[in-house]
């Protein structure tokens, strides 16, 4: 087959913060396939750039899309927010495979990473993600609520920094309130706790809290909520928000 697909990041929004290979692939591909507000950030730079956009609930069906374009020939990039391997468009792509056409095993088929929101939101506030860590998404529309207690039940046993993606919306305005109460019977109230709205745009909003003061209203979509160990540390600043960072040593070696 003569056509191709790369799934591509853009990372978390700021324009400087999207790869240069991203960039090239966006500017080569004859089509661009992904949910509309994500290919509105895309610029049109390319006479007869074709742009295929859908809703957000689709993912399997956008992929499936994304490959009968590039197996009739087409050059396709198939546009992720974030990182596309990180609960995005990467894994929608592969299970379409494995299910699909077997023609599509055959297409030459690439993924091109971005900054994933928990790394931007990190920066933003030091080094929370200096130990060991871990992302879970609070949706549950492919998962059930019990499997996310059970992930959140091995994480917190095992003290890692755990990062939120997907903590709520207006249909799940209490999937963040019931995380945050099932990990308070492992983690001390004085749990650091990081709210970023917006990470790597120039509308982020940095808070930091702890685990028995947190403001679940100030979570949206938009929002990566970062847990942090019981090793995580603040240095205080004058005039500014501290810096946060959990050490690499468990303080054991």
């Amino acid at each position: 087959m003569t056509g191709s697909l790369t799934v591509v990041g853009l990372g978390p929004g700021a324009a400087e913060l999207m790869t240069p290979a991203v960039s090239l692939a966006l500017s080569e591909a004859t089509d661009l396939v992904g949910y509309a507000t994500y290919l509105e950030r895309v610029p049109e730079t390319k006479l007869g750039q074709r742009r295929h956009a859908s809703g957000n609930r689709v993912e399997i069906d956008r992929a499936r899309h994304a490959l009968r374009l590039a197996a009739e020939g087409r050059k396709v990039a198939l546009v992720s927010s974030g990182d596309p391997g990180v609960f995005a468009m990467a894994a929608a792509v592969f299970e379409a495979i494995e299910t699909g056409d077997t023609r599509w095993r055959k297409l030459d088929i690439q993924v091109q990473p971005g900054i994933t929101a928990m790394l931007a939101a990190a920066a933003h506030a030091g080094a929370p993600l200096g130990g060991d860590f871990c992302a879970i998404s609070l949706s549950d529309n492919l998962k059930s609520w019990a499997t996310i207690e059970q992930r959140l039940e091995a994480a917190a046993k095992a003290d890692f920094v755990i990062s939120f993606y997907n903590p709520a919306s207006r249909a799940r305005p209490e999937q963040l309130p019931r995380a945050l109460a099932f990990l308070r019977q492992w983690k001390a109230p004085e749990t650091v706790v990081l709210f970023v709205q917006a990470a790597g745009t120039p509308d982020m909003k940095l808070t930091v809290t702890t685990l028995d003061r947190a403001d679940l209203s100030a979570a949206d979509m938009r929002t990566l909520v970062v847990v942090g160990s019981s090793k995580t540390r603040l240095i205080s600043r004058d005039g500014a928000a501290p810096w946060v960072y959990t050490p690499r040593s468990d303080g054991t070696s």
